[in-house]
């Protein structure tokens, strides 16, 4: 690959990248057992989702 023809300042770079900030994922809590959750996600703590138990405490 080639080098860059024209040199890009720090104010051209910074405009550019000014879009690309991270978020942090939304959570949830659990109504269950109030543990931070994912949404559309089973709770990796008690194993329900929607009220209905997704993985058993056997495979956890």
């Amino acid at each position: 690959m080639p080098p860059p023809v024209k040199h890009h300042s720090k104010s051209k770079v910074g405009r550019r990248r000014s879009h690309l900030a991270l978020v942090s994922p939304k959570l949830l809590v659990c109504p269950n057992c109030a543990h931070p959750v994912l949404p559309h996600r089973f709770c990796s703590n008690c194993g329900e989702h929607k009220g209905k138990v997704v993985k058993p405490k056997s495979n956890r």
